[in-house]
C-alpha cells in the first residue's frame, strides 16, 4: 500500500470527521421514511430538573450490555426537556405496554404539564419523578453523553428496577410499539412465529 493511499484510509476512517469524506448523504425526508417502517418500543424518560420534574416519550431506549447493565436511547435537541435530561445525573427510564398508551401521548405532547396530575407520579426516595403503575421502570445513573446531529445521545447504567406488569418468556404481551407515525399493540395477533 502507498504511503498516500494509507493516509487517506486513515483520514476516512478517523472519528467524527469521517462523514465528511463520504460525500452525499441522505435527505432527512429520505431518512425518516426508512425508519418509519421500523418500529421502537416506547419509553417515558424523567428528570428531575432546575426547574422542575421533566418527561419525554422516546423510542429510542435500547439496552446494551447486562453486564454492567446499561442502556442508551436519543432525544432531540428541540425536546424542551432534553436540556434537563441531558444534565442530569440520574433519570428514570419508564417501559411502557399498551396499557401505557395515555402516558405515551402524553410525554410526546408538546406544550402541556407533564406533572400536573400529582396522583399520576411521586418522586423516588432518591428524588426522581416516577410515574405510577406503568409496566416497568428502571432508575439509572447517567454515564455517557455524546452531541449527534440533532439529537443527543445518552447511555445510563441501570441501579434499580421494578416490574408492574410481567409477561412470561415467549408469550405475547402487551408491548407497544411506534411505527409508521401509529401506536400499535403487540399480542397474540400480531405474533408470526
Amino acid at each position: 500500500m502507498t504511503a498516500s493511499r494509507s493516509a487517506r484510509i486513515e483520514a476516512e476512517d478517523s472519528g467524527p470527521h469521517r462523514a465528511h469524506t463520504l460525500g452525499a448523504t441522505v435527505s432527512a425526508d429520505e431518512f425518516k421514511a426508512v425508519f418509519r417502517g421500523h418500529p421502537g418500543g416506547i419509553a417515558v424518560i424523567t428528570a428531575q430538573g432546575p426547574d422542575g420534574p421533566v418527561a419525554l416519550t422516546a423510542s429510542s431506549v435500547s439496552s446494551v450490555s447486562v453486564d454492567p447493565p446499561l442502556l442508551i436511547f436519543s432525544t432531540s435537541v428541540l425536546s424542551s426537556a432534553t436540556p434537563a435530561i441531558a444534565a442530569a445525573e440520574t433519570i428514570v427510564v419508564h417501559l411502557l405496554d399498551a396499557d401505557d398508551l395515555d402516558l405515551a401521548r402524553l410525554g410526546a405532547t408538546s406544550g402541556v404539564d407533564r406533572f400536573a396530575d400529582t396522583d399520576a407520579w411521586t418522586r423516588l426516595s432518591t428524588g426522581e419523578p416516577v410515574y405510577r403503575g406503568v409496566r416497568a421502570w428502571v432508575r439509572c445513573a447517567v454515564v455517557s453523553r455524546m452531541d449527534a446531529g440533532s439529537s443527543v445521545v445518552i447511555a445510563a447504567q441501570a441501579l434499580q428496577a421494578h416490574i408492574e406488569r410481567d409477561t412470561p418468556p415467549a408469550e405475547a404481551g402487551n408491548g407497544l410499539v411506534y411505527h409508521n407515525r401509529v401506536w400499535h399493540r403487540l399480542g397474540e395477533h400480531s405474533r408470526v412465529d
